[in-house]
């Protein structure tokens, strides 16, 4: 039962990677914010500027 229960839990973490949940809870604890609609948009913009404005090298 405790195996079935690690399954799911990791299962669970895995998820909550891909739906970018982890990374809002990293972003909240690094500038010192609580969850809001405003933290969101923040968080939103800011992956954005890193995924697409910033250029690359090479």
């Amino acid at each position: 039962m405790s195996h079935l229960r690690g399954c799911v839990r990791l299962l669970l973490d895995l998820l909550r990677e891909l739906a970018d949940e982890n990374a809002y809870r990293r972003h909240l604890a690094a500038h010192g914010e609580k969850p809001s609609p405003e933290a969101w948009r923040k968080f939103c913009d800011e992956r954005l500027v890193a995924r697409f404005v910033r250029p690359r090298c090479c």
